[in-house]
């Protein structure tokens, strides 16, 4: 096999990183009645502990589907937020204990859920008020720290079923069975 071939992706993977995306967005989808909870942030966190670097494929693909869905003038931060948070998640030592594991996610998770609205506040500002004002960003971020709150108790509790997920995700690429 040639250097080159090391790198792309199999026609299995692609179909993987497809049906990952996409659940990504099923599932923020089947809970947009509930403000600021959904399993994004948390599967993502899985796909990157179990697939690390490739774990972009299903995220770059989950953010074309919900910009297809919402349009791009929404979307934006998105492309910016998720990013950074599977970069964080890439930072977690793979050879880490379960317990220090289940810690590092936590925080990751717990803090994207929290720091969301900050990291797209100044994007709204600059699309509803059209300013980069920092004094409208504070009360941007200011009036919607309530849903971050939210946001995070919602991901607290998801970083509880990163661990789980990501043993059975292992499980299944290797073909054993789950249960």
């Amino acid at each position: 096999m040639k250097n080159s071939d090391k790198k792309r992706l199999s026609a299995r993977e692609i179909a993987v990183f497809a049906m990952l995306g996409a659940l990504m967005l099923v599932s923020k989808t089947l809970l947009e009645a509930v403000p600021n909870i959904h399993p994004v942030t948390m599967l993502l966190m899985v796909y990157t502990a179990v697939y690390r670097k490739k774990a972009i494929f299903p995220l770059v693909i989950y953010l074309v589907l919900d910009t297809l869905k919402w349009g791009i003038m929404t979307m934006v931060p998105y492309f910016y937020i998720f990013p950074l948070c599977w970069l964080c998640t890439l930072l977690v030592p793979a050879t880490l204990s379960n317990t220090k594991k289940q810690i590092c996610y936590t925080v990751i998770c717990t803090f994207f859920g929290i720091a969301f609205g900050t990291l797209y506040a100044p994007w709204q500002a600059f699309v509803f008020l059209k300013t980069f004002e920092l004094s409208k960003i504070f009360a941007w971020i200011a009036a919607g720290f309530s849903y971050d709150l939210i946001h995070a108790a919602g991901n607290f509790a998801a970083s509880f079923l990163i661990l789980p997920l990501a043993e059975l995700l292992i499980k299944l690429e290797k073909g054993i069975s789950p249960g």
